[in-house]
């Protein structure tokens, strides 16, 4: 196994990596959408899953993968009722369309809105 670890997406608020590289694979820790930059969270749905997409994409691009061979993702909303201003955004970054879970949660860290977590080849 091989940790990834970049300062261009946030750095782990618990105990967790933000990524591992196992096998051809890399899996991703949830990423929520702080801007790794500033420490800070844009407002509303549309801007935090842009963030959250980048994250996850600067993750990839650590691992020495990309969107293009994402698997699977799993997001989760605080709101269902985001779900099309989510998947609009999410559209415009996984074109390959992965497969997909997408579930509610009552809460998120650090009150955001969106969270993804993603599985791809290496």
């Amino acid at each position: 196994m091989k940790v990834i670890a970049t300062d261009k997406a946030p750095g782990a608020i618990g105990p967790y990596s933000q990524g591992f590289i196992s096998n051809g694979f890399v899996y991703t820790s949830g990423q929520i959408p702080v801007d790794p930059a500033t420490g800070e969270v844009p407002s509303g749905i549309e801007a935090q899953a842009h963030q959250s997409c980048k994250n996850v994409g600067a993750l990839l691009e650590a691992a020495g993968s990309g969107f293009d061979k994402v698997i699977k993702t799993t997001c989760f909303l605080a709101d269902m009722g985001d779900f099309a201003a989510f998947n609009a955004v999410y559209a415009d970054y996984f074109t390959s369309k992965p497969a997909r879970s997408c579930v509610a949660a009552k809460a998120l860290p650090k009150g955001v809105l969106c969270e993804i977590e993603a599985i791809a080849e290496a």
